[in-house]
C-alpha cells in the first residue's frame, strides 16, 4: 500500500461514519447550513482556517503544505442534497422527508475531507512547496450552480489546476472512469406556459383542448428539436401541470424540463431551436385551435471538459495507487455538472468514481434513484486518488 493510501486508511472508519451522518441529513441547494457547519468544524479541529462563503453555505479552506511559495491546486466537492424521498432501508437513510443524498454528494464531501486528512499526514512526513485548496461547493443541483459564487469570490483566481470525483453506480468500486475532453453535456432549463379560454369537457370543439395540446408538446418537443438540430439532444420534462377538475378544460398549463446536448455549438442555439420547434408543433393540424404559449428559457451549464495533462496526471496517480487496471475509459454523458465552470477557466479533471459492489446481486442503479446507495469502500478510494493527484500536481507545478 502506498503512503497516500495508508494515510487515508487510517481515517476510513471516521469517513464512513461521517458519510452516514451526512446521508441522514441532506439539505437542499442553498440551504446547506448544517452541512457547512460540520465541514467547517471538522477542518477547525485540524488547526486549519476554513472560510464560509458569503451566501452562508459552502466552505473554502487552504492547506499549506509546509514550505514557502509554490502553486495552489484545488480539490472540489459539491454538498447539496436532492429534493426527493430516500426509499432505502439502511439505518442511515435520510431522516428528512422529501430530501435525499441520491447523487452521492455525501461521498464527495467525505472523499475531499479524507484527502485533506491524508495531505496533513503527508505534510508531516514530507513538507513541500504549495497549497491545496479545498472547495466545498453549495447549490450544485440548481442552475447555474454554486461554482459561480466560488469564482465570483475569487477563490479560483490563483489556482493552477482542479480535481474532483463524482459517484458512478454503473462502475464497480475500485475502478475510476477517465476521459480526456468533454465528459458531460451542456444543460439548460426551460418553462413552457400554454393558455386558452378553458371550457366544459363536454364541448372541447368550441374551445382550446389544452390538455391534449400539453400532451402533444410533451410528446413531440424532443423529436422536433432533434430533427432541427441534426445533433444529439435530449429534452426531458420534470413536471407537467394542467387543470384540477375532471369536467373542466383548464385555461392554463405549465411544463418544465431540461434541454441537454454534448455539442457546444448546438447549446449556443438551444433557445432558438426550442422556439422554432414550438412554432412547428403549434402549427400542426389535428386537435383544433392552438393555445397561446410563452417560453421561459434559462441558460445552464457548458460541458465539463477534462484537460489532457491533468487527466494524464490523475491516470498516473490511479495506476500508482492500484495498478494499471484501476483507470478505465468512460463515455461522455448527457448529464451536466457545475464543475464545468472551473474547467472553462483552468485545467482540471473530473473523475467517475465507481460505487457499485461487484459482488452484489442487485441491479446497477442510476444517479437520482430513490434507492441509490454506494459501496462505501469508494470513499477511501476517492480520498486517496484526490490526495495523490494533488501531491503530484504540486510537484509538477513547482
Amino acid at each position: 500500500m502506498t503512503h497516500t493510501a495508508t494515510h487515508v486508511k487510517a481515517h476510513e472508519h471516521e469517513l464512513i461514519a461521517l458519510r452516514r451522518h451526512l446521508h441522514t441529513q441532506p439539505e437542499p441547494s442553498g440551504e446547506e447550513f448544517l452541512t457547512t457547519e460540520l465541514i467547517r468544524d471538522r477542518l477547525l479541529v485540524e488547526g486549519l482556517a476554513p472560510v464560509v462563503l458569503r451566501s452562508g453555505t459552502g466552505v473554502v479552506c487552504d492547506i499549506p503544505m509546509g514550505l514557502e511559495g509554490g502553486p495552489i491546486v484545488a480539490l472540489r466537492a459539491d454538498i447539496d442534497g436532492l429534493a426527493m424521498d430516500d426509499l432505502t432501508d439502511t439505518p442511515y437513510r435520510s431522516q428528512r422527508p422529501g430530501f435525499a443524498h441520491a447523487c452521492g454528494h455525501d461521498v464527495h464531501i467525505t472523499s475531499v475531507l479524507g484527502a485533506a486528512l491524508a495531505l496533513l499526514d503527508a505534510r508531516e512526513n514530507q513538507p513541500r512547496a504549495g497549497t491545496v485548496r479545498l472547495i466545498f461547493e453549495p447549490a450544485e443541483e440548481v442552475v447555474p450552480g454554486g461554482a459561480v459564487d466560488i469564482i465570483d469570490e475569487g477563490w479560483l483566481d490563483a489556482v493552477w489546476s482542479i480535481y474532483g470525483v463524482h459517484c458512478d453506480p454503473k462502475i464497480d468500486v475500485g475502478r475510476l472512469g477517465l476521459r480526456t475532453g468533454p465528459l458531460t453535456s451542456a444543460a439548460d432549463q426551460f418553462e413552457i406556459r400554454l393558455e386558452g379560454p378553458g371550457g366544459h369537457t363536454a364541448r372541447p370543439q368550441v374551445t382550446v383542448d389544452l390538455v391534449r395540446w400539453t400532451a402533444r408538446v410533451a410528446a413531440r418537443l424532443w423529436d422536433v428539436m432533434a430533427e432541427q438540430a441534426g445533433q444529439p439532444v435530449t429534452v426531458v420534462f420534470g413536471s407537467v401541470h394542467a387543470g384540477a377538475a375532471a369536467n373542466v378544460i383548464p385555461s392554463s398549463a405549465r411544463l418544465t424540463g431540461s434541454f441537454r446536448t454534448p455539442d457546444p455549438a448546438t447549446w449556443e442555439h438551444g433557445e432558438k431551436l426550442m422556439r422554432a420547434a414550438l412554432d412547428e408543433i403549434m402549427a400542426a393540424p389535428g386537435i383544433g385551435d392552438a393555445p397561446a404559449w410563452t417560453l421561459g428559457y434559462r441558460r445552464g451549464l457548458p460541458p465539463v471538459v477534462n484537460d489532457a495533462a491533468t487527466t494524464d496526471l490523475v491516470r498516473s496517480a490511479a495506476e500508482h495507487l492500484w495498478g494499471a487496471e484501476a483507470a478505465i475509459s468512460t463515455p461522455q454523458s448527457m448529464g451536466g455538472d457545475s464543475f464545468a465552470w472551473y474547467t472553462e477557466r483552468i485545467p482540471g479533471t473530473y473523475v467517475r468514481l465507481g460505487t457499485h459492489d461487484p459482488d452484489s446481486s442487485e441491479a446497477r442503479q442510476d444517479l437520482h434513484s430513490a434507492t441509490f446507495n454506494v459501496d462505501e469502500r469508494a470513499i477511501a478510494i476517492g480520498a486517496a486518488l484526490l490526495a495523490e493527484s494533488a501531491l503530484r500536481a504540486l510537484d509538477h507545478h513547482s
